[in-house]
């Protein structure tokens, strides 16, 4: 396993564990980062990275990235 933000753009990955503070799971599952989803970084800015999840793009800092596992 690895963080999110070791991914190659426009790889489609699949989340394998979610890491961090309940909260910040409820919010990520919320915006669709659940175990298992299909996810494809489609920019990555200094860290900072714009993914695909589903049909919606959504803008992740970098701290955030991280608890996503690969």
């Amino acid at each position: 396993m690895m963080p999110l933000t070791m991914a190659k753009v426009g790889e489609p990955v699949t989340i394998r564990k979610i890491t961090g503070k309940d909260e910040v799971r409820q919010h990520l599952a919320e915006l669709g980062f659940v175990v298992d989803a299909a996810v494809t970084v489609m920019n990555d800015m200094g860290g900072n990275l714009i993914i695909k999840v589903k049909e919606s793009r959504i803008a992740l800092d970098k701290a955030m990235a991280n608890r996503i596992m690969i």
